[in-house]
């Protein structure tokens, strides 16, 4: 009899009973894992099969819809009928209602995190502006995302439409998190931030802006999308890559521009750089830590699963403290 006939192949990837707290079920996930993880010795399937069962019931609603649709169907004992038939009639009827309640319970929607702003806007918007400016005012261009005509176009412009490209596809993986997620696109980090302005003291190229603020259970993270369309590397406690600008310091301007956050007054817990997966050799990359604040270069499929988890040094919060930065994040938090 295989897992799935068993009907508990998500428990018992977890290593966990199916009556499991939920605390315990959490508990239990974090630390497969690490255990299955490709960058400790674990196996990619295996870390696959983790997460995959964690988005079975890993909330409320996905293990009640889940248990529903594994457990043996039950109901009322068979009843005798006047040609003497057997069960068949009634075990007929508990299939029907066994399959019409897996049914609704398939087709109810799972929580998901509490999004807001714009993902990949502001950049859209400065690529059609760049665009504009380089082929000449008053040209009309029939289609802007041409393949020719953006081969053809400067650096800085295939650069700001990749930008958007990039948080356009971290905003759809951040949408898989669960319920107790909320996740601000484009969050603008000067006043007056007007156009595509910079911050006081930062260079000109450096936006006034985050492209992700995601706050969950395991704590308050600053996100960056990034394609520099080459191979990224560790370079001291920044990044490097054949796609940056000589002398270019992308964690370090990232850093500043996360100082935002103390006027919010809320404790940012950690800074992530989100790439292709192609680009980063590893699954997660530690790039030390600035002011007490750990600094991670990840690859963009496992963001989501990294963040439910929690990264390497980061405390959980409290539903206290969430509901608190929550609270603070919504009062404070302006869009570019």
């Amino acid at each position: 009899m295989t897992e799935q006939s068993r009907g508990g192949a998500a428990y018992e990837i977890l290593g966990v009973p199916r009556d499991a707290p939920a605390e315990d079920l959490r508990r239990a996930y974090r630390k497969r894992l690490r255990e299955t993880h490709p960058d400790t010795g674990g196996s990619a399937e295996l870390f696959h099969q983790v997460q995959q069962a964690w988005k079975q019931v890993g909330t409320p609603a996905a293990r009640r819809a889940y248990d529903a649709s594994t457990s043996r169907p039950t109901g009322p004992a068979p009843r005798p009928t006047p040609s003497g038939a057997t069960a068949s009639r009634s075990s007929e009827d508990e299939a029907r209602v066994w399959t019409a309640g897996r049914r609704a319970g398939e087709a109810r929607p799972r929580p998901k995190a509490r999004t807001h702003g714009h993902p990949g806007g502001w950049s859209r918007e400065r690529y059609l502006t760049l665009l504009r400016e380089w082929v000449g005012r008053g040209v009309e261009i029939e289609d802007p995302y041409d393949p020719q005509l953006v081969a053809g176009a400067p650096s800085e412009i295939r650069h700001a439409l990749a930008d958007a490209l990039a948080e356009e596809a971290t905003a759809k993986e951040l949408a898989t998190l669960t319920s107790t997620f909320s996740v601000w696109h484009d969050v603008a980090t000067a006043h007056g931030h007007g156009g595509w302005s910079a911050d006081a003291g930062a260079p000109a190229t450096d936006p006034a802006k985050l492209d992700h603020v995601v706050l969950g259970p395991t704590g308050l993270v600053v996100v960056q999308s990034e394609d520099w369309g080459a191979p990224v590397r560790r370079k001291g406690r920044d990044l490097t890559s054949p796609g940056l600008p000589e002398k270019s310091r992308p964690v370090k301007a990232l850093a500043r521009r996360a100082r935002v956050t103390r006027r919010w007054r809320v404790h940012l817990d950690a800074i992530l750089v989100v790439v292709e997966d192609t680009q980063l050799e590893s699954i997660l990359l530690p790039l030390g830590s600035g002011r007490r604040v750990p600094r991670f270069a990840i690859r963009r499929s496992a963001l989501a699963g990294t963040l439910t988890v929690g990264l390497p040094g980061v405390q959980l919060l409290t539903e206290d403290q969430l509901f608190d930065q929550r609270t603070r994040l919504q009062h404070s938090i302006r869009f570019v």
